[in-house]
């Protein structure tokens, strides 16, 4: 059984994984209400709550999968990328249930977690397959041909599509979290009534700086009352030209490399439109599209555990090199 721990950002969160796959537990503690009045993620603050909920976290996860520190075959925990001091708080966390119980640390990447969350149920996806892995931080094309690694395809040359969600969403007003706020408004407004531009690039890359300038003119130029008129018509235009950019390229990429199998992961993954869009594709389920310990469970399944001592310096990163 795996002990999964993700603290990369700003969800605290434990699962238990057991020998046959199945989820036993998945125990996520969000602090987007703590970091709203401020716009967005304050690094500081999201490591600070980590270290107050780490262990009731963890301790959730246990009691609910009805498992004991004695059932334990491995600890899995987020090496990176992402908040350094976030990220720290989990990987002491997992070295210390580790070394006290004598059991092997399996570092994960959080970017293969997000694509590992396909493997789990419902989707039970397997390689080889195209993935869409689209979130805040990242928008990447990926050929997925083994469980432990992936090819580069295409990724974003400015923002993520989260963040332009996100960045979006501040521009019309709507609260944090950005993009699923956006998401919400776009339902009742009309993906017609604006063109907003889509770039179009070499190769497989995506670009949405462009798109997001394009939206901040557009409500500059409003008066007050007509913005607040033409609030969910801007949403829906502007989520209608983020999807169509990440759905285009996503089916050129498919058809360059000749994949059978498209998939999409990610916290963007949860936006409704991109998901009827890509009906046909193998969709990570809602609750593991935003971060998660499941994925990284999944993930450690197929990874080398290291054994300790060797993993008491582990350390974490920020950023990954993709190649």
């Amino acid at each position: 059984m795996i002990l999964a721990i993700e603290t990369s950002c700003d969800e605290t969160a434990a699962a238990l994984l057991d020998s046959s796959g199945r989820l036993r537990a998945n125990v996520i503690s969000s602090q987007a209400e703590l970091h709203a009045r401020f716009g967005g993620v304050v690094p500081e603050v999201a490591s600070r709550r980590h270290l107050e909920l780490i262990e009731p976290v963890v301790r959730e996860a246990m009691e609910e999968a009805g498992a004991t520190l004695e059932q334990l075959d491995s600890i899995a925990v987020t090496q990176g990328p992402g908040l350094i001091g976030a990220l720290l708080v989990g990987i002491s966390a997992a070295k210390a249930i580790a070394w006290a119980r004598g059991l092997p640390l399996v570092p994960v990447d959080h970017l293969l977690g997000h694509v590992a969350a396909l493997y789990l149920e419902p989707v039970a996806l397997q390689p080889p397959f195209l993935c869409l892995l689209t979130s805040g931080g990242h928008t990447l094309l990926l050929d997925v041909r083994e469980h432990t690694a992936f090819q580069l395809l295409g990724t974003t040359l400015d923002d993520a599509a989260g963040e332009a969600f996100d960045k979006g969403a501040r521009l019309l007003g709507l609260g944090y979290p950005g993009g699923a706020a956006l998401d919400r408004l776009a339902r009742e407004g009309d993906p017609g009534a604006y063109r907003f531009p889509v770039a179009r690039l070499d190769g497989l890359d995506f670009s949405f700086s462009g798109l997001k300038t394009a939206l901040f003119y557009e409500v500059r130029d409003l008066e007050p009352a007509e913005l607040e008129r033409r609030r969910a018509d801007l949403a829906a235009s502007y989520q209608h030209a983020i999807v169509r950019a990440l759905v285009e390229r996503t089916l050129q990429a498919a058809e360059r490399i000749g994949a059978r199998q498209i998939a999409v992961a990610g916290g963007v993954a949860a936006n409704s439109e991109l998901r009827k869009a890509l009906a046909e594709a193998a969709l990570a389920p809602i609750e593991l599209c935003t971060d998660n310990a499941a994925m990284i469970a999944s993930a450690a399944r197929y990874l080398k555990p290291m054994q300790p001592p060797g993993y008491l310096d582990l350390d974490a990163y920020a950023s990954r090199q993709l190649a």
